[in-house]
């Protein structure tokens, strides 16, 4: 067995685009992805081939899902089925802080 221990604080913040920030970490089948979003930033409609679990943990944010729409506060958790399209858009001032799971990995995210 290989043991792979990383503090999650140590990890950088990347920049994905303006108001749009990702950290992430990766096993052998899944990866988790921490984003934090700016009030403002610009939404991408977006589908991708992987199970997103979404874990809100600060804020409020709008997800729209194959033409359907929910507000998504601080503990509330959605599943994004593969290959289906979505976004989301902060509601509010406050910056939203989500905590994603996607399976299978995502190697484009590094991690």
């Amino acid at each position: 067995m290989n043991i792979h221990q990383v503090d999650w604080n140590a990890i950088p913040w990347t920049p994905v685009r303006e108001g749009v920030e990702r950290k992430s970490f990766a096993g052998d089948g899944a990866t988790l992805a921490l984003h934090r979003l700016a009030p403002g930033h610009e939404p991408k409609p977006h589908q991708h081939p992987n199970e997103q679990i979404v874990y809100i943990l600060e804020g409020q944010i709008r997800f729209h899902i194959d033409g359907e729409s929910i507000v998504l506060g601080a503990g509330q958790l959605l599943v994004v089925p593969a290959n289906t399209m979505h976004w989301g858009e902060v509601v509010g001032d406050v910056p939203v802080l989500n905590l994603d799971i996607f399976t299978p990995k995502r190697p484009e995210y590094g991690g």
